[in-house]
């Protein structure tokens, strides 16, 4: 399973959501590819639907693979969106796809809520996320 999500930030802070399946937590904006999708279509099409802006993708931040239950794995790409000022009224907007989020949240990094993948949440506490290297997180193991 390929996903793809955003970095989208404005004035420090990180926009992330809540899924209303689970909202013990807060994740990147996002979703699945489609078949015969490309990593760029889904971005933008995903964060259309949630959010209701369209995207400037920037670069590629992180790579995530992960273990999600017995007999998937994902593997997720995290973009930055260039654009981050349009997303700030962003639940005023029309979002074809608004029941997938339970809540926006505008982070800021001393915020105390977990943001998943958890090593993403703490390059973001610790002002790192933005770089001009592709950073690997492997729940299974970190790679470096």
């Amino acid at each position: 399973m390929i996903r793809c999500r955003a970095i989208i930030i404005h004035d420090g802070k990180l926009l992330v959501v809540k899924h209303p399946h689970n909202t013990s937590f807060a994740a990147l904006p996002g979703g699945h590819l489609e078949w015969g999708e490309d990593v760029i279509e889904c971005m933008s099409r995903e964060i259309e639907e949630e959010l209701g802006v369209k995207p400037e993708i920037g670069r590629l931040l992180y790579i995530n693979t992960f273990a999600d239950g017995e007999n998937s794995q994902p593997m997720e790409f995290f973009f930055e969106v260039k654009n981050g000022k349009d997303y700030v009224d962003s639940e005023k907007l029309v979002r074809s796809h608004a029941h997938e989020i339970a809540e926006i949240i505008w982070a800021s990094p001393t915020d105390n809520i977990k943001i998943l993948p958890q090593q993403l949440g703490q390059d973001f506490k610790e002002s790192r996320v933005l770089s001009d290297t592709v950073r690997y997180i492997s729940g299974f193991r970190k790679i470096s």
